[in-house]
């Protein structure tokens, strides 16, 4: 392999075999090849772009560059990818549902970084739950309870890791090609025969338009295709958070109320679409709506779930009695300054304030407060009078406070006329 010459090929426009693609994969992972010389690759990348074939072949590289968990054991095996929003507790709903009806979900999630949340951090609200299991423990309660899901601890996909420091420092993160390969590489290595993708668009989204979402989405689902895995995507509103909560605890409250049949619309539907589109995906179309519907109407997907948390050595009195999550103990309103319809509630501005509040991590490894968050007590579309609360924030000891305060503020957007609400669902690729 000699990289100058991989570098002035795709700097000309032409496009890689799949061997020369894993062969500079393969090459830097090992050490072999500089980080000075990658960097010009990526910027190449950035420039001339990747055809559908060259991006699935470097996804599927980057895949084989660690290990590759088999899940050929467990049947109907599914996973879930959320692009990253604010307020996104769908994965602790819909799994059990996926469970429920009759798929195995065996699932590695992240922790939240920035303004986004992440999985495992909400379910480290409940005390003695724990996100490492061996790989013998993670198949066998995948087995036996249909639903496993994990910290990202095994060593997969290692060169996406390597390459997105690298793409953090040299301008390159902002290209579609390795965005989708850098996703799809963890999904693909992480065994799952179907894959259901969830691309967020909007203020609190990486993808800010709608046709941004649509060509992530079909580049995804193109890539999964590629590499012989089920693939559906929908394309979901992120302009103001989903549900009416942020922050981990709170978000474990609303999921849990959510599994009780109660909950915020917008979640509900949101979880009921995807189990449909995983449903569609693994070949169990019938009545699908009316399965996933079902399981959180008679009370299936609650049991699932609590079965779920007590195999991974959380108190399933949690589950029981949310009330007894820790929810930190201050209050503060954000108040409306006149009269009219709330136009919008910005998700970044709710993100970055959790953030503020100690809610979030600004690095990897940094500990978080799981009992702050902002209340969403109005959301877009609806009438408020002036003085009429907003927002409710949870904070402990003023801590972030202000600034979190700031950044609601600047947020919000009250106007004369009610406002066109967008749908939660923009778009399907399939």
């Amino acid at each position: 392999m000699n990289v100058p010459d991989l570098i002035q090929k795709k700097r000309t426009g032409e496009a890689h075999s799949a061997a020369e693609l894993g062969a500079l994969i393969g090459g830097y992972t090992r050490g072999e090849v500089p980080d000075y010389q990658m960097a010009a690759w990526l910027m190449a990348v950035c420039f001339q772009g990747m055809t559908a074939q060259e991006t699935g072949d470097l996804t599927l590289s980057m895949a084989r560059s660690g290990d590759l968990l088999d899940l050929g054991t467990l049947p109907h095996t599914v996973d879930k990818h959320s692009t990253g929003g604010v307020g996104d507790k769908t994965s602790l709903v819909l799994t059990p549902m996926l469970a429920v009806l009759g798929l195995t979900v065996a699932k590695m999630s992240g922790r939240g970084l920035a303004h986004t949340g992440g999985t495992i951090d909400k379910l480290e609200s409940i005390p003695g739950w724990k996100a490492e299991l061996s790989d013998e423990a993670f198949l066998r309660q995948a087995r036996e309870i249909g639903l496993a899901l994990v910290g990202q601890s095994r060593n997969l996909a290692p060169a996406d890791g390597l390459l997105y420091a690298l793409r953090d420092v040299t301008a390159t993160v902002d290209c579609l090609p390795l965005i989708a390969s850098s996703i799809m590489s963890k999904k693909i290595a992480s065994g799952a025969q179907t894959i259901v993708l969830d691309v967020k668009v909007g203020a609190g989204a990486f993808m800010k338009t709608v046709a941004e979402g649509e060509q992530l989405a079909r580049a995804m689902v193109d890539i999964g295709r590629h590499a012989g895995r089920n693939v559906r995507a929908i394309l979901t509103d992120m302009q103001a958070p989903l549900g009416k909560v942020a922050g981990n605890s709170l978000e474990v409250r609303e999921a849990l109320a959510t599994l009780r049949g109660q909950g915020p619309e917008d979640l509900r539907e949101l979880c009921i679409e995807l189990a449909v589109e995983a449903l569609t995906a693994a070949g169990s179309p019938e009545d699908a709506r009316g399965r996933a519907e079902a399981t959180l109407q008679d009370g299936s997907a609650l049991a699932k779930f609590r079965a779920f948390v007590a195999a991974q050595g959380g108190d399933p009195e949690y589950v029981d009695d949310p009330a007894l999550l820790d929810v930190a103990p201050g209050r503060a309103e954000l108040k409306a300054g006149e009269g009219g319809y709330l136009s919008s509630i910005d998700a970044l501005s709710v993100g970055r304030a959790v953030l503020a509040l100690g809610g979030g991590r600004e690095r990897k490894g940094e500990a978080i407060d799981h009992g702050v968050g902002v209340e969403l007590l109005v959301k877009p579309g609806g009438a408020v009078t002036a003085g009429q609360p907003l927002l409710r924030v949870y904070h402990r000891d003023e801590r972030g406070l202000s600034r979190a305060l700031e950044l609601l503020q600047a947020g919000l957007l009250i106007g004369p006329e009610r406002p066109q609400v967008p749908p939660l669902i923009l778009g399907r690729i399939g």
